[in-house]
Parts: C-alpha cells; structure tokens; sequence
C-alpha cells in the first residue's frame, strides 16, 4: 500500500495544565481490540470533512470523556501494519475538562515521559518517544 493511499489517523499527548511533571495519558487497548493490551496515545481515524484537530477532538470526547486543547504537532510517520497502513499525525494537546471515562480501553496511566516504555506501546506509537523526550528537554 503506497504512502498515499494510508489512512490518517491523529493521536494526543494529553497533559494536564496543573501538572508540573507534565505527566502525558496513557492508555491500553482493552480485550477484544485490536492490539489488546498495548499502550498507546489516544486517538482515532480523521473522518471525511474533519480537519486533524477537530477529529482529534472527537475521538478523545469519544473514547476518554476528556475535553481537550488541541495544541502543536509533535510528529508524523507512516506505519504499515499487515492489513493497512496508516500515517499518524501525534499532537500536543492539554486536558480541559472532564474525568476519564474509558470505554475503547481497560485501564490509563499518566506517566512522566521518561516513565513511558517503549516496548509496552503499539508499534506505530513506538518511533515517538524518542521525540517526546527530546522536546521535554
């Protein structure tokens, strides 16, 4: 599958504004999904007629219960899984109103980002913790 025919899909580095230790949401794939028992940052696939941001904030109200403050991009990669490939646009984003409600997931985490494991995340969430560490610097 080329590059452009990959499906967009946008996730969020959720923080809290009173967290000093700038701690970012975690959350794993509940039993029955696919990638079950994997960490990832929260997010979903953009729809038709949505900008990344605003599907993003969809997906998160969805999915979490959380309103939030779409902020800067961190990143983009394209990722190829066996059935499909999908370029995933990361962001920043800041939670602003809201208690977690999962409903796609079986548990959260907020992790301080040299907390957040690597091996533990979904393949396509892996290649930017490298950068997540960088910009906490």
């Amino acid at each position: 599958m080329s590059h452009a025919s990959a499906i967009l899909v946008v996730a969020a580095l959720i923080r809290r504004s009173d967290d000093p230790e700038r701690r970012i949401l975690v959350v794993r794939r509940g039993p029955g999904k696919s990638g079950a028992g994997f960490w990832e940052f929260p997010g979903g696939k953009v729809d038709s007629g949505e900008t990344p941001e605003q599907a993003l904030t969809r997906e998160i109200d969805e999915e979490l219960s959380l309103s939030i403050k779409v902020e800067s991009l961190l990143g983009e990669n394209v990722f190829a899984y066996p059935a499909k490939t999908i370029r995933l646009r990361v962001y920043w984003a800041v939670a602003a109103t809201g208690e977690i409600q999962l409903s796609e997931h079986d548990a959260a985490k907020w992790c301080r980002p040299a907390e957040i494991i690597e091996s533990e995340l979904s393949e396509a969430d892996r290649p930017f913790v490298q950068m997540i560490l960088q910009s906490c610097k």
